[in-house]
C-alpha cells in the first residue's frame, strides 16, 4: 500500500489536531515507560510532524489517513 504525503498547511487547525488524536488514541500507540498527557502527547508528535521526522499519509485505497515516521 502506497500512501499520498499529506503537507501540514492543507489541513485546518481542527483537522490536523483530529488526525494528530486519532493517532495518539490507537490502541497499542506506546510512549514508553513514562505517562504524558493528552497535550503533551500532541505537542510531541506536532513537533515531530513540524521537524520533518514523521508525515501524514492518505491511503486511497482504504481511505485511511495515518501518521508516519520518516526514514
Amino acid at each position: 500500500m502506497s500512501g499520498i504525503s499529506i503537507p501540514l498547511d492543507q489541513l485546518t487547525p481542527q483537522a490536523l489536531q483530529g488526525v494528530i488524536d486519532a493517532f495518539i488514541l490507537r490502541e497499542g500507540t506506546d510512549y514508553g515507560h513514562q505517562e504524558f498527557t493528552l497535550d503533551e502527547k500532541r505537542g510531541r508528535v506536532r513537533a515531530m510532524l513540524q521537524r520533518g521526522e514523521a508525515e501524514i499519509c492518505y491511503y486511497p485505497e482504504n481511505e485511511h489517513i495515518d501518521i508516519v515516521l520518516v526514514t
